[in-house]
């Protein structure tokens, strides 16, 4: 029963956001004449030294500490004494504690990982400036579909991260608000201030209902949801570097410091890093099933299930914060092949839309469009050469709306610069995003 009712060894690392807990609800106590001031003074004193201790490693959770909470309460009866010590425990149960304490930790993790998330956009910003004007293959269904540029696909990359950005910013007000004074379920008889308490712990306001204070956890089941998108996002763009690298492909080269070796094999060049990010959002995604699991069936309010939302969320912050970096690194020391890129461009026929619109444009019905670019494309597939090789003749002969003019469009620098709607690959609309993207991740890696 002791063993499995122990959670010091992963809660412990909410020490700190407990110590601030404990000065808050003392200057709750003291305001309402439960401490006087030299009580006051005396206990945050003793918070204190237990902080300094706990940092130190010279005080630790014994065996017979359960968790933390009772593992700190310990501590502090050593320094200040039973009787002034065991008057923190007033007014505030481990229900209430813990459900602030949790929340506390994702808060600062989510300033962290938002941080890392900036550096990953600026990482494809700085790729996408540097190889602007260069054209690749665009893919749907994995195959040749249209031109686009470079930069155009990496930015593709950056958005989902902008708005996982805007999902951690939007999360953090709802996470913003303070269990602590929701007691065991009930509230506090004391008359005790929960304002007060939330204002020192940096809080906006308390909950608003003790029991849902105590007994939920979809704050953290949000979080948790936000951080497997992150680490979806991460692992999309892997499996396309991971692609690129292949001798097939030949898009990009990695660098040697963000790549490994092979035991046996002297020429391989591994890309782990994009592997092991591919392979850890199933990590981030099995901690938000895991969590999402337990609290399906719950009943109100606090059950011992709620144990469980601690170690996925502490594991999926840790991986974040593993992966971020080390991708952030990959990305800034991609070479790209420019040439490959460029002369796989207008491979797959991808010119054959911008054949069909530009029938459009001369007032033909695009299902008549349609079929007319379909027949060019039997007809190159038949003779074995690219749109851009059929003669006037051959043209005139599928159809009498293929004029020799068509040839306007049948260059990769004429379809990208045709793409030039909101949001398109033209390499106007590709600054308007960078312009956008700049303010929210500015490089840092130039002089100002």
């Amino acid at each position: 029963m002791a063993n499995l009712s122990k959670s010091t060894h992963f809660d412990w690392r909410l020490a700190k956001y407990d110590l601030l807990g404990s000065r808050a609800h003392a200057e709750a106590l003291a305001d309402k004449g439960y401490l006087n001031p030299e009580e006051l003074t005396e206990l945050l004193k003793a918070v204190d030294q237990l902080e300094s201790r706990v940092e130190k490693g010279s005080f630790k959770p014994k065996d017979t500490d359960e968790d933390v909470h009772s593992a700190l309460e310990r501590g502090l009866i050593e320094i200040a004494g039973s009787d002034l010590g065991g008057k923190l425990r007033a007014g505030r149960s481990r229900n209430d504690q813990i459900a602030t304490e949790i929340r506390l930790f994702m808060i600062d993790a989510a300033a962290e990982i938002q941080s890392l998330l900036i550096s990953y956009i600026e990482q494809l910003t700085i790729q996408a400036e540097t190889h602007m004007g260069v054209a690749m293959p665009g893919r749907t269904h994995f195959q040749h579909a249209q031109p686009v540029l470079l930069a155009h696909h990496l930015l593709a990359h950056a958005w989902p991260q902008v708005r996982n950005l805007q999902r951690l910013e939007d999360w953090q007000g709802r996470a913003s608000l303070s269990p602590y004074g929701a007691g065991a379920l009930a509230g506090s008889s004391l008359g005790l201030d929960p304002s007060l308490v939330a204002e020192k712990l940096g809080l906006k306001a308390p909950e608003k209902n003790s029991m849902d204070a105590t007994s939920s956890r979809d704050v953290a089941s949000e979080f948790l949801f936000i951080c497997a998108q992150i680490g979806i996002d991460l692992s999309r763009f892997s499996e396309e570097l991971i692609s690129w690298s292949t001798a097939e492909f030949g898009y990009v080269q990695l660098s040697d410091e963000f790549s490994t070796g092979s035991s046996i094999m002297p020429q391989k060049k591994n890309p782990d890093i994009a592997e092991l990010t591919r392979g850890k959002a199933g990590r981030l995604i099995g901690n938000l099933t895991s969590l999402l699991t337990t609290l399906k069936g719950l009943p109100l309010s606090y059950n011992r299930d709620l144990q469980e939302d601690k170690e996925p969320v502490f594991d999926s912050v840790d991986t974040l914060l593993l992966v971020l970096p080390a991708i952030n690194g990959m990305i800034k020391n991609l070479v790209f092949h420019t040439q490959r890129l460029e002369e796989l461009a207008p491979a797959g026929f991808s010119l054959a839309t911008d054949v069909a619109e530009w029938l459009v444009r001369q007032g033909v019905p695009f299902k008549n469009a349609h079929e007319i670019t379909g027949q060019m494309v039997s007809k190159c597939e038949e003779l074995g050469v690219g749109l851009e090789d059929l003669t006037d003749k051959q043209l005139a002969e599928i159809s009498k709306e293929l004029k020799p003019e068509v040839r306007e469009v049948l260059s990769v620098s004429g379809s990208i610069k045709s793409r030039d709607g909101a949001g398109g690959t033209a390499l106007p609309r590709v600054l308007d995003q960078l312009m956008e993207l700049r303010k929210i991740a500015p490089r840092t890696d130039l002089e100002n």
